[in-house]
């Protein structure tokens, strides 16, 4: 009996280890990705000072950089999908430093998915701005089969340089390449417009925080870049091109949207809505307990290059009850963008930010 029973331990320990890794086989890449993937060379940071007390040009001494004489012009080049809650805390907080917003706007998703021009048919939300706002749409060259994802995003990304370079902007302006929903600090691009001396392309270390300023994950976000700009050298593109990052210079806010069904969109929409492996991935009371717990939408594991980071990660993002040191126009306009502070995850179908119905010309 004891040994027909050892065998019968074995076979339950046996069917039990093939049925967690039929059912959990999407994690074992992640999980082992320490023993198969080698981290990329380690950025060199450059240290970030700022006091709103402090002149520009002792910050710029401070930096070894050189004060100029005046600042240079700034373009903020960005591709926008659905992001408006973003993008109008974007712009509201850099437009007295910025000269040219440059937006492009596609009528289909990274997926091929028809998608409505969402920025013009709500531009009158951004009228603050519409002075400085340079917007293109964009329409992706048919193809039999479609492009994958990551294809579609590259030529997207490429039509960005079309867009720059009729923007009017001129050699030794600063050219800043992100998302929307990466967002450097005023004090950042105050920095760079004033001061001589910086790699001509810098990247930005930036906050990433996930579904809301409440909750914080880490300085991983380095894909915005600050370049100052080159005719015929300088293109557009969102990967790493230097080897030098500026510290805490801002905030990422992924999948920050105030309704439940833009964050259906975004995951049906992006380069990776294949890892929308279920359907059950999309129902929005799942969806609203996981932006309130801070898990993940794909239940994956971190994507870590070591053991401990990864244990480090594992579980529900902690929150974080504080609000300080976050964009100035958001804890200015609190109530609007409630969702987007500690204590305000819940989310409703109906939440809307005011916009207009009229489009612009």
């Amino acid at each position: 009996m004891p040994r027909k029973l050892h065998l019968l331990l074995l076979l339950l320990l046996l069917l039990s280890t093939a049925a967690l890794l039929f059912f959990h086989m999407h994690l074992i890449p992640s999980l082992l990705r320490p023993l198969w993937d080698t981290p990329p060379r380690p950025f060199i940071r450059l240290p970030h000072f700022h006091s709103p007390n402090a002149s520009i040009p002792f910050l710029c001494r401070l930096h070894g950089l050189s004060p100029r004489s005046s600042p240079r012009r700034v373009f903020d080049a960005v591709i926008f999908s659905n992001e408006q809650d973003i993008l109008h805390l974007r712009y509201r907080s850099l437009l007295p430093l910025i000269h040219r917003f440059l937006l492009l706007e596609s009528n289909s998703t990274f997926t091929g998915l028809p998608k409505p021009l969402l920025f013009h048919q709500n531009c009158s939300l951004f009228s603050f701005a519409s002075h400085k706002i340079i917007y293109r749409s964009f329409t992706p060259p048919s193809s039999n089969p479609p492009l994958p994802p990551f294809d579609f995003e590259s030529k997207q990304r490429s039509a960005m340089n079309s867009l720059i370079s009729l923007s009017g902007i001129s050699n030794d302006d600063l050219l800043i390449m992100s998302d929307a929903d990466e967002i450097p600090s005023p004090q950042t691009i105050d920095l760079l417009r004033w001061c001589d001396g910086f790699p001509s392309i810098l990247h930005l270390e930036l906050r990433h925080y996930m579904y809301s300023f409440e909750f914080p994950v880490d300085f991983s976000s380095w894909r915005s870049t600050a370049n100052i700009y080159r005719k015929g050298e300088t293109f557009y593109r969102h990967s790493r091109r230097s080897n030098f990052i500026l510290a805490d210079a801002g905030w990422h806010c992924s999948f920050c949207f105030r309704r439940i069904k833009d964050f259906v969109f975004k995951m049906k929409a992006y380069s990776h809505a294949d890892r929308v492996r279920k359907t059950s991935f999309l129902d929005e009371g799942r969806i609203q307990r996981i932006i309130c717990e801070g898990g993940d939408l794909f239940d994956r594991l971190p994507e870590e290059y070591s053991f401990k980071e990864l244990l480090s990660k594992m579980g529900p993002i902690p929150k974080s009850q504080s609000a300080i040191n976050l964009p100035p126009y958001l804890i200015e306009n609190a109530e609007r963008f409630r969702y987007l502070l500690p204590g305000g995850c819940e989310r409703s179908p109906e939440m809307t930010l005011e916009m207009p119905d009229s489009s612009c010309g």
